[in-house]
């Protein structure tokens, strides 16, 4: 099972709901609102194998514990943002906890121009190499080990079926880092 977590209008488990029938795709996110225009699309479409849940990061659902071998959080925003980039190990670990042994984790950001101001307000630090190195410390006090750190080019940020994804790829240059990592 795959998570998408910060979901936003949930374009990426949708997509991948389609290409991958198999596997169930459960997409998260606390704002309901951007749910609303995608989230019906699966039952339209026969999909039974993506659904969406409401939820933050502070308190997600204990019924999601321990089933996902992927969770990703591709251009997150709000406390999410800061939990994976500043981070907040308890919050990692809230994340770990829905994790299988060995999982995989997929954290897109980008922080930039008008993103500036939230950043602040989050306490994120600059998207720096010191920064990004100190990075695997907090995410190994939360159960996973950091495969790599690496700037994505638009290309490869458009290549992620995300609405928010598109819209940047195709906008003003920034930066944008995909960190990986393993639960353990």
């Amino acid at each position: 099972m795959s998570i998408d977590l910060g979901t936003g209008d949930g374009r990426l488990p949708h997509t991948l709901g389609r290409l991958s029938p198999e596997r169930l795709f459960v997409g998260v996110d606390a704002n309901v609102a951007g749910l609303r225009q995608r989230s019906g699309r699966p039952a339209r479409e026969r999909l039974t194998n993506v659904i969406y849940v409401r939820a933050s990061v502070e308190v997600l659902p204990r019924e999601l514990a321990g089933v996902a071998d992927r969770v990703t959080v591709v251009l997150p925003w709000g406390s999410l943002l800061g939990a994976v980039i500043r981070p907040s190990v308890p919050a990692l670990a809230g994340i770990r906890a829905l994790c299988q042994p060995e999982a995989t984790v997929c954290v897109v950001v980008s922080v930039a121009g008008r993103d500036l101001g939230e950043a602040d307000r989050l306490g994120v630090p600059p998207l720096d190499g010191r920064h990004l190195d100190d990075l695997a410390a907090g995410y190994a006090a939360a159960g996973f080990t950091v495969t790599s750190v690496r700037r994505l080019d638009f290309d490869q940020l458009a290549a992620w079926p995300s609405t928010w994804a598109r819209r940047l790829a195709y906008g003003q240059p920034r930066p944008v880092i995909q960190l990986d990592a393993r639960a353990f």
